[in-house]
């Protein structure tokens, strides 16, 4: 009886983190049925370093030679944009920056008002009392010690290894080889990625452990047999 509450409780959990986080993605019942999923070989390629995305907190700093400079803790907004003072006409888009790519920016932005601007970039400070992340949330799934939200850190570097580990480790009957990551962009679009957890462990090949976002879904199914 106590196993039957368990799959009840995790299929109702499922569903309700599909229809929030996974927003405008297809239902639950479609949500593991892809035969093919991409490998995460072909997303890991083209991860090369944290990334700004809506939600997420930074610290900028502005200032000149002549004058001292001014501290501002900002939130990126859902559309991917900040606004600062001097530039309230203009938000400035961010999202899928690396800090430094966001700092030459602000200083083309600001050099219209400031003469040789001085500006710094870093992720916000995250305070653990708060329980949730400025950065987002990653849902882990299935056969795992403790399924539900993972915090995700400000450097973004968040793997699929990793977030196993912090949601307590796959249980004995996990099928490690055909771990599905969910994700949804923008437009509602969905990509299912597999990763294969002996390729990575047994054969040393870390390209294979996926970089996670904020808002994806990590499925460790059962193993059948």
């Amino acid at each position: 009886m106590d196993e039957l509450y368990t799959r009840f409780v995790t299929a109702t959990f499922i569903a309700m983190v599909v229809c929030t986080v996974a927003g405008g993605c297809r239902t639950i019942g479609k949500l593991f049925e892809q035969e093919d999923p991409i490998d995460a070989a072909a997303v890991a390629k083209y991860w090369d370093g944290p990334r700004i995305g809506p939600g997420m907190a930074l610290e900028i700093q502005v200032g000149s030679a002549s004058t001292a400079p001014k501290e501002m803790s900002v939130l990126v907004d859902q559309n991917g944009e900040i606004t600062l003072p001097y530039l309230l006409q203009q938000p400035v888009a961010c999202d899928g920056l690396g800090l430094e790519a966001l700092k030459q920016r602000l200083v083309k932005e600001y050099s219209v008002y400031i003469r040789q601007p001085q500006i710094t970039v870093t992720f916000g400070r995250y305070d653990e009392r708060s329980g949730v992340s400025p950065w987002g949330t990653v849902t882990v799934l299935g056969e795992v010690g403790n399924p539900g939200p993972v915090n995700m850190p400000a450097t973004m570097d968040m793997t699929v290894t990793k977030v196993l580990q912090v949601a307590g480790g796959v249980k004995p009957f996990a099928n490690k080889s055909k771990i599905i990551v969910t994700r949804c962009d923008k437009d509602g679009n969905q990509t299912r990625t597999r990763v294969d957890l002996h390729e990575i462990g047994e054969d040393g090949r870390f390209d294979k452990d996926m970089i996670l976002k904020a808002g994806d879904v990590i499925y460790v199914p059962e193993t059948w047999y």
